[in-house]
């Protein structure tokens, strides 16, 4: 079955409307991110569908911006009474935020979300020694677990002793401005006062206490980024009670559906190689990748990643006993000569 077979479908097992929002894992340039460029696609989407009962957001997505998650969910609940997200394997970081907002999160074996503490990058970071051009990331819960390990783990807890542990992790090697500290905790706030807001903003909304211990476990208790979370995990540890769990017929409609857009965009693919790319004894190619979908039944859209690869000479300076020389060798280059939604 085609694609659109398939959401039509799920669209008349689940007596709804799909839209399918889909973002690359791939590495490299051919990896997307959720980003606010889909609001004005989606809203489209939206206004060709027109208010409905029940609106299902088949979700594939490793995250991306953390400011997203709430204008979408807020807007998808103006066409609908019930909002679900449908999960068929990775819906990460942002892409948990959006699920939280759902009334529904329907979940097969293979669905996974994950905390949502974001890694920060902003003029303040330190530059990468590698590449002073780069800021390094930093991630909120490293940052909290440094001022954790101090205070819980080695018992200091005076002002003083305090602030040498702060002073030490400012001055480190490369130094961490202090401004940076303050965009941290601003981010880490956020992210919770948003995740309060998503879960709050369900039909049933859960008690007090339940959302304080979910958004507690999803930003600050797994201590990982890249903690998976399975649907049963979900369910009973993290008392995320919205979670469902697929039946065996909408289970395999939701993975040949996600079978479909991976062979097209090429997900799960964990390697990028421009030689590989290029193609054997070529010298020049240009490529075409389909990196984000948002399509339903009647509305297609995907975003257009388009590269050029070239075989090039450069030069590769060699340490030798007479001193340094340039050895001649090729490499493939590449260059985005194109992006774009079309």
């Amino acid at each position: 079955m085609t694609k659109i077979d398939l959401i039509k479908k799920i669209e008349e097992k689940r007596n709804s409307k799909v839209i399918a929002y889909l973002t690359s894992d791939r590495p490299g340039p051919l990896n997307a991110r959720i980003a606010g460029d889909i609001i004005p696609i989606i809203s489209q989407q939206l206004r060709k569908i027109g208010k409905v009962e029940n609106i299902d957001l088949f979700l594939f997505s490793q995250g991306g911006d953390t400011m997203v998650p709430w204008r979408l969910v807020s807007m998808i609940r103006e066409y609908c009474d019930k909002f679900s997200v449908l999960i068929p394997y990775k819906a990460h970081s942002s892409a948990t935020m959006i699920s939280l907002g759902a009334d529904e999160i329907v979940m097969t074996d293979l669905s996974e979300i994950s905390p949502i503490d974001p890694s920060t990058a902003n003029v303040f970071n330190p530059a990468d020694p590698q590449n002073p051009q780069n800021k390094i990331p930093i991630s909120v819960e490293d940052v909290m677990a440094y001022f954790d390990l101090a205070k819980n783990k080695f018992g200091i807890k005076s002002d003083e002793d305090l602030t040498k542990i702060f002073n030490k992790f400012v001055e480190s090697n490369p130094q961490i401005h202090p401004l940076s500290l303050g965009n941290i905790n601003r981010t880490h706030n956020l992210i919770r006062i948003l995740a309060k807001r998503l879960l709050k903003s369900q039909n049933s909304p859960m008690k007090d206490e339940v959302i304080e211990k979910i958004v507690d476990d999803l930003t600050e208790k797994l201590y990982s980024h890249q903690y998976y979370i399975g649907r049963k995990e979900a369910k009973n540890d993290l008392k995320i009670e919205t979670v469902q769990f697929a039946d065996k017929e909408l289970s395999g409609l939701l993975s040949d559906l996600y079978e479909e857009y991976k062979k097209e965009m090429g997900l799960n693919i964990n390697t990028w190689n421009p030689e590989a790319e290029l193609g054997e004894n070529a010298v020049q190619n240009r490529k075409d990748y389909k990196i984000a979908y948002i399509e339903s039944k009647d509305l297609s859209n995907y975003f257009q990643l388009s590269i050029e690869y070239k075989k090039q000479q450069v030069n590769i300076t060699q340490q030798t006993p007479q001193g340094p020389i340039q050895i001649p060798q090729e490499q493939v280059g590449f260059r985005i000569f194109g992006q774009g939604w079309k």
